[in-house]
């Protein structure tokens, strides 16, 4: 498979319309990584949804006009809560845990003080206040994935990086591999280089439900999609998902550029069998059914697989608030989340 055709899209009401946060500003959802269970959507915001009965995850049903946002319902388990700057969501290989990443994009080693978003998380499915910190610190009471920081640190080789793709294949080893996609790396968050590179490891999920590597994390993955002559814009890595149904890999890439003071974003879809991303081969971009190739006219951040003909791909277009195709009105409101479901051809 190669080609896809849109089947649905639309919008996601992600909290109520006008909703502020502490300093009176206007709450803008930001979806950034999304999962399906085979019943419910699983996503999450980049950016904190404020509210005691509110989080930044949430899960609603999936029927047959898309996603239900009226039942939509926050996972609110203080562990849960407490993690900023979620980036992507993985199902074990078995199917029966949940992990969840943040971006690592940040940390303070003296105060502590954005530990939250440094944290690899993990909960049996439908069981989220079952959660756990995967790889903690150490030291009790300091919170966070430090020690996995600290491997991840050592396996990235750059004082600055972003995670933003996370996937758990099928493995000889252990209970699988856990994949981490990076999307920048460099000297600083001002100082950096788009990449479409994954580090993994292979791990075990044991008898306290908790995840443990059983190597050290090393370089599994990259590619360069200027290679390819349908790519016009330089972009990075926004998601890994695993295709069970096929055996397959997505790999999803998202652009933000300016030019004489315009913005533009989207992205681009990738495909390869998991035979061919072990051998470390060239993956396929996605084209439409017609034979041109499949550029987002969102910044795709969240990728999902449905089922085995469909897909579910989410937008996270910070604060561009055009809809284009998506919806016949011009803007969204800051509280819904663009989405579109494609169907393999």
């Amino acid at each position: 498979m190669a080609s896809v055709r849109i089947l649905t899209q639309g919008t996601i009401h992600c909290f109520p319309p006008g909703l502020k946060d502490d300093d009176g500003k206007t709450v803008n959802a930001e979806i950034s990584a999304v999962a399906y269970d085979g019943e419910r959507l699983l996503m999450a915001s980049d950016k904190p949804i404020p509210g005691a009965d509110r989080s930044a995850v949430f899960a609603l049903p999936l029927d047959a006009n898309g996603p239900d946002d009226t039942r939509l319902q926050y996972l609110t388990t203080s562990r849960i809560k407490d993690a900023v700057k979620y980036e992507d969501f993985a199902l074990t290989t078995d199917g029966r845990h949940m992990i969840a990443t943040t971006g690592f994009d940040r940390i303070d080693d003296q105060t502590h003080e954005l530990n939250a978003y440094n944290h690899l998380l993990i909960w049996p499915l439908g069981e989220p206040e079952k959660v756990q910190v995967v790889d903690p610190d150490p030291r009790d009471g300091v919170e966070g994935s430090l020690e996995f920081r600290r491997k991840m640190d050592a396996a990235v080789g750059k004082p600055y990086y972003k995670i933003e793709g996370l996937a758990a294949v099928p493995s000889s080893k252990g209970d699988g591999l856990l994949l981490f996609g990076i999307r920048e790396q460099g000297q600083a968050h001002d100082d950096f280089e788009y990449v479409r590179r994954v580090i993994g490891a292979h791990f075990i999920i044991n008898d306290a439900d908790n995840l443990e590597f059983v190597d050290q994390l090393h370089d599994v993955f990259s590619f360069d999609p200027g290679e390819h002559g349908g790519v016009k814009h330089e972009c990075g890595l926004s998601s890994l998902e695993y295709d069970p149904y096929h055996a397959r890999i997505y790999l999803l890439t998202s652009f933000e550029t300016e030019h004489d003071g315009k913005e533009t974003i989207g992205g681009y879809l990738w495909v390869m069998s998991l035979e061919d991303f072990h051998e470390g081969r060239t993956p396929t971009l996605v084209t439409q059914e017609n034979g041109d190739v499949l550029e987002f006219e969102h910044k795709a951040e969240g990728l999902a697989v449905l089922d085995r003909e469909r897909l579910f791909v989410a937008y996270d277009n910070d604060r561009n608030f055009e809809l284009g195709s998506v919806d016949e009105r011009d803007e969204r409101r800051a509280c819904e989340a663009p989405y579109t479901i494609l169907g393999l051809v």
